[in-house]
């Protein structure tokens, strides 16, 4: 079989200065050497010049493109930084499930047809669909409610799996969103709790609602919904029979967060939402982790990995930032005053 690329350039190279060492002597050794040197660098370019395979990641979320474009624009950044141009020495093949849970194997299946080095699997449900199909593959999860409860790690410091990524902490923010309510509506004491029942993060946010609702004087009423149009149902029986509502952190509510809140406003219900990404709107008042910055971190934990490091050994990280802000217009819009003592504590108010 003929012998191609850098092997074959090498072959030919000693064969050129096997011939010119053999040179009779009234060559100046002078000259030989030039000679032999110009060879040399004639042949150096033939090496370098061969393409070095990108690395390749298998991007997953269960976001429409749109929604999750900040994000994206994180990560890109993260790696950025890091050494890696998409397109040039890593490839990325991007897939978004557009909020249909029931498209994420098939997607996953894809990728790893395609030979990825490490997956990137957002939301819970992206993460276990990739957990499920492969264990061999590394897999990054830049944000999950709970990795640990959703059986995606064996703990935070020691993941044991070929996952590791970032919590979002949403179990533990719970109740610090319901106390939100019933300081910015002390009259508050029935909240609906807004949930997919198709993602379990839904599930373990509920469990803990449920264990700080009685502290804080509060009945819970679950609100299941499975797809965008449950969701104008959820809302039609809860004007007169709740006060508030609690929105879980869900991809599906993410995408639909303003049409939450008009329903939310009709009802005159406060609301409350997790995780904010710039432009959002609906929500009276959001409070949890700043979203966007754990892209670059994810990006960080994927760097590592292509050098060499296993998801078992790598800890999962938690936010270090959280964000509390206040929309005035969607109070406004409520006739409802939100204490001075909220808002001098929010990080953002919109006006």
């Amino acid at each position: 079989m003929e012998k191609s690329g850098p092997t074959k350039h090498w072959q030919i190279l000693g064969i050129l200065v096997g011939k010119l060492l053999q040179i009779r002597p009234r060559w100046h050794s002078g000259l030989g050497a030039i000679l032999v040197i110009g060879v040399l660098a004639a042949a150096l370019p033939l090496h370098a010049a061969q393409p070095v395979a990108a690395r390749r990641i298998g991007y997953l979320t269960l976001d429409p493109p749109e929604v999750h474009a900040p994000l994206a624009a994180a990560f890109r950044q993260g790696l950025r930084v890091r050494g890696y141009i998409e397109g040039q020495n890593i490839a990325i093949e991007w897939r978004f499930a557009g909020n249909d849970p029931s498209r994420l194997a098939g997607l996953v299946a894809e990728l790893i047809r395609l030979r990825v080095d490490v997956l990137v699997a957002d939301t819970t449900p992206a993460a276990l669909a990739a957990k499920r199909a492969t264990s061999t593959i590394p897999i990054v999860v830049p944000s999950c409610a709970d990795l640990v409860a959703a059986g995606l790690v064996a703990s935070l410091a020691r993941p044991g799996g070929n996952v590791t990524g970032l919590t979002l902490m949403s179990p533990d923010l719970v109740g610090k969103r319901l106390a939100l309510l019933k300081e910015v509506a002390p009259r508050t004491h029935r909240v609906a709790v807004l949930l997919n029942s198709d993602n379990p993060a839904s599930e373990i946010q509920l469990s803990a609602a449920k264990a700080a609702a009685p502290g804080l004087g509060l009945e819970l009423y679950p609100i299941p919904v499975r797809q965008v149009q449950d969701i104008d149902h959820a809302f039609s029986p809860l004007a007169g029979r709740v006060d508030s509502v609690l929105v879980t952190d869900d991809a599906l509510f993410d995408a639909n967060l303003t049409r939450i809140g008009t329903l939310a406003a009709r009802s005159r219900l406060v609301s409350i939402c997790g995780y904010r990404i710039s432009g959002d709107t609906g929500c009276l008042m959001w409070y949890g982790p700043d979203l966007v910055a754990l892209f670059p971190r994810a990006a960080r934990l994927v760097d590592l990995i292509l050098k060499g490091a296993k998801p078992a050994d790598l800890p999962v990280e938690q936010p270090t930032t959280f964000r509390l802000t206040i929309d005035l217009k969607a109070a406004k819009a409520l006739g409802h005053t939100i204490p001075q003592s909220v808002l001098v504590r929010a990080d953002e108010v919109i006006k």
